[in-house]
């Protein structure tokens, strides 16, 4: 990326003093690297990145050389063919251009099954995925330059969350996406320019919370979350012609769908043929053996209403009780009744909305077996909103809008 574009496409950037220098410093100490002719925009791309220090920002470019050596990406979209299950079940897909000329992305994350497809393939897989991904968009970037006669960079992204559920709350699929975010941006340095939420569910505050320490400061200032004028704001960035008609444009796949299914991949859930060993799904749980004719009970303390306790777990052969109780002085009332799930077969998760605070317990009851003790491998968590979370946000929101997504925000009653 940093030396694939021609000098005349150069961008007339007018540098401070400051930046100008800190370019040069850059230039001078990555010169076994950098031909001469590489443009200033390219260079000041990464020291951006690192805070304008030039240390930092050489240790950043050095790093991606390295990446770019393991990975082959010189290659990567001539020798890399995605797994049959990523090419199914990776939500998303390129479907046009903004106004600047910028490659637009829709990333259907509500549709996204990132455990079944964390069961099904390997961590690089995902991340020569997304190192795919970027490749596509700087080979996009050169085609668009030529094309327009001027320097195209940058990157639109719609992230659309229509169908998000407490399932997303999963912390290893929140990370494993996170993760993905991250290798473009420590490869790709102001590859993404905005990145426009549409149907911001109720539950965004707290996928907010648990994503705001993995997402860089200057990521967080190209986020925008649209609301009642979401259709308006994207014609704003991007012709109707290139905008898919589901969300508001005129861009259709040629049988007229309007969600441009051949372009967007649509995801869904990850059919079982494709999983892999699940033994990585189970690192972060813990480990418990439930005595035969007993069972076990895991307090957590719900501070809070409004709260969301979610939980997964899976069993080792056989199957196992499991409901969530809430202490009421001696008793413990049943909030979710205890009944048998075969989670040995897969791993059962869900979550509930605490309506008041209290101690609850997750209940893993194997007292209809008299032969056979259970071993389970368990995880559970309170998420609890934030106000200063809904303070964050409400300066993400695009002007006029927080009306109605405040609306969507109340957490009590998913």
């Amino acid at each position: 990326m940093e030396n694939g574009h021609l000098k005349s496409l150069e961008v007339d950037v007018k540098y401070s003093t400051k930046e100008k220098a800190a370019i040069d410093k850059l230039r001078a100490k990555l010169s076994d690297l950098v031909r001469p002719e590489t443009p200033d925009s390219d260079l000041w791309k990464w020291l951006k990145a690192r805070q304008y220090d030039v240390s930092k920002a050489e240790q950043m470019f050095r790093a991606h050389q390295l990446t770019r050596k393991e990975y082959r990406l010189d290659n990567i979209t001539k020798e890399f063919e995605e797994p049959e299950v990523i090419q199914k079940y990776l939500t998303g897909g390129f479907c046009g251009y903004d106004k600047d000329g910028s490659p637009i992305r829709v990333e259907l994350y509500g549709h996204l099954d990132m455990k079944g497809i964390m069961a099904s393939v390997r961590k690089s897989d995902l991340e020569k995925s997304k190192l795919l991904q970027c490749e596509q968009i700087v080979q996009m970037w050169k085609d668009q330059s030529e094309k327009l006669g001027r320097k195209v960079e940058g990157l639109t992204v719609i992230f659309d969350m229509e169908g998000v559920s407490t399932k997303m709350l999963w912390r290893p699929g929140l990370q494993m996406y996170l993760h993905l975010v991250k290798v473009l941006e420590d490869n790709y340095p102001e590859m993404m320019k905005r990145l426009l939420v549409t149907n911001a569910p109720r539950i965004f505050p707290l996928l907010y919370k648990l994503a705001r320490p993995l997402i860089s400061e200057d990521m967080r200032n190209k986020i925008f979350v649209l609301g009642a004028d979401t259709k308006e704001f994207l014609l704003k960035h991007i012709d109707a012609d290139q905008l898919p008609a589901y969300l508001g444009g005129t861009l259709t796949d040629p049988d007229g769908n309007p969600r441009c299914i051949t372009m967007i991949c649509q995801g869904g859930d990850v059919p079982e043929k494709y999983y892999l060993d699940s033994s990585e799904l189970l690192q972060h749980m813990q480990e418990a053996t439930i005595p035969r004719g007993d069972k076990i009970l895991v307090e957590f303390e719900v501070g809070s209403p409004g709260s969301i306790l979610r939980w997964e777990f899976k069993t080792e052969d056989h199957d196992v009780g499991f409901g969530v109780l809430l202490k009421d002085g001696q008793k413990n009332v049943p909030i979710v009744p205890v009944k048998r799930v075969n989670s040995h077969l897969v791993a059962e998760d869900g979550s509930i909305v605490c309506d008041m605070a209290g101690t609850y317990l997750l209940c893993f009851d194997n007292t209809f077996s008299w032969t056979r003790s259970k071993k389970i491998y368990y995880l559970g968590e309170v998420i609890v909103s934030d106000d200063d979370i809904t303070s964050e946000i409400r300066n993400l929101v695009s002007k006029g809008d927080w009306k109605t997504l405040e609306e969507k925000f109340e957490t009590t009653h998913l």
